[in-house]
This record gives C-alpha cells, sequence and structure tokens, in this order.
C-alpha cells in the first residue's frame, strides 16, 4: 500500500528532514509515526499527501509512483489519502454540513451525491445533530470529527492524521482516538503521526520511532518509549 524507499529529504542550507527512510505499509494498516519535534514526523506525512516532493529515493502509494507526480495528478492522489491536521482547518462561515459538503463540490460531485454522501459522513463521525452548527459553536473535540469528516468523503484508501488531538484535552483525544480505530475498521489504512506517549501506548498497535530523520525503531504492538 505504501512504500518509502530509500527516501531522504533535504532542505537548505543543509537542514534534513528525512534520511534514508526505508518504510513498508500494507493495507489495513494502523501505524504510529512518533518521536520530538523535528525528527521528521510531518516532513514524512507532507511526503506522503505530495505537500513536499523527496530530494531522493522512490515513494509508492498502491503501486503508483508519487516521486514525480505532476501538479494536475496531485488532485487525485488526493482524494485517496484523507488528510487531518491538528488545526481543523474549517471554513469559520459554513456550517457543519456545508464545510463537509465543500470537499466534494470542489470535486465537481453532483449535487444529488453530495446529499447521499454528506448524511453518510455525518453518522460516521457523531455529528448527525449538529449540521447547522458553526465551528465557533463547537467544542474543540467535535472540530476535529468535522474535520475528520470531510477527510472521509471521497472514501479514501489511506487517512493521514498529522498531531489531531493536539489542540485537544484528554477525554476528547480519547474519542478522536477512537473514532480514528472505528475508521480503521472499515478497511482504511490510517497514518497517526503524534507526539502524544498516552495516545499510542492505548492503541497497542504499529509504532515507528523517528530521530534525525532515521527509523531508530519499528515494533508492532509497539509503546512510545522516550
Amino acid at each position: 500500500m505504501i512504500h518509502f524507499k530509500n527516501v531522504s529529504k533535504l532542505y537548505p542550507p543543509d537542514v534534513i528532514g528525512l534520511d534514508h527512510v526505508n518504510l513498508r505499509v500494507e493495507h489495513g494498516e494502523f501505524i504510529s509515526i512518533v518521536g520530538q519535534s523535528g525528527t521528521g514526523k510531518s516532513t514524512l506525512a507532507k511526503l506522503l499527501f505530495a505537500e513536499e516532493r523527496p530530494t531522493h529515493g522512490v515513494i509508492e502509494i498502491g503501486g503508483w509512483d508519487i516521486t514525480k507526480i505532476s501538479n494536475r495528478d496531485v488532485p487525485l492522489l488526493r482524494r485517496q489519502i484523507g488528510v487531518v491536521f491538528q488545526d481543523f482547518k474549517l471554513l469559520p462561515k459554513k456550517t457543519v454540513y456545508e464545510n463537509i459538503a465543500f470537499a466534494l463540490q470542489v470535486a465537481g460531485i453532483p449535487s444529488a451525491r453530495v446529499r447521499e454522501v454528506v448524511p453518510r459522513v455525518l453518522a460516521i463521525v457523531g455529528l448527525e445533530d449538529k449540521v447547522q452548527r458553526f465551528p465557533h459553536q463547537l467544542s474543540g473535540g467535535e472540530q476535529q470529527r468535522v474535520a475528520i469528516g470531510r477527510a472521509l468523503v471521497h472514501q479514501p484508501k489511506i487517512l493521514v492524521a498529522d498531531e489531531p488531538t493536539g489542540n485537544l484535552d484528554t477525554l476528547n483525544s480519547r474519542d478522536i482516538l477512537e473514532l480514528l480505530k472505528k475508521i480503521n475498521e472499515f478497511g482504511t489504512t490510517v497514518v497517526l503521526v503524534t507526539h502524544d506517549r498516552e495516545i499510542v501506548n492505548r492503541l497497542k498497535r504499529r509504532v515507528i520511532t523517528l530521530e534525525g530523520g532515521k527509523i531508530t525503531s519499528d515494533v508492532e504492538e509497539g509503546r512510545y518509549k522516550l
């Protein structure tokens, strides 16, 4: 499903983002990418959805070499990879329903299909009773649920969650974790990028540790140890 082959990312003048990373993630896995700030976690995530391009090496997604992906093909890739960020990135003047629908509308999806998909997604993320609320009327956990719902509208094969609990308290963080596990049970591959030790240790799934842009540990049902 995901295959990094000897991937490096260098930033000028001499900053190493990733350093000769080899990584394979199979379809349906739930993995955590962990490490201190500046170890390459977010760089790896950005390479996955082509916000960044590798300096060296090859990245394959479902057998598709995205190393030199054209700008024209980036939207197609991103329909296969849902992305969730720490800061939600919701549109403040749109309701919950409109925020989720917008992700379909900008892709040119017909209105009838939008009306079919959005309620399904709202049910998955548990926001059926919040459809007419605006972001400022929601808790942080609810806003992140909207962001996750928006990431699911194209039924992506992969969900990349980059520090999704970074702005949330412990209770909301656990709720988001349970939602990610539920999404994984549907068959979606989940890549969780986090520094939250408690979240990782509750998961008891595969843990990949980065230090200095290198993978220093890759453990099945691992724990985040510093």
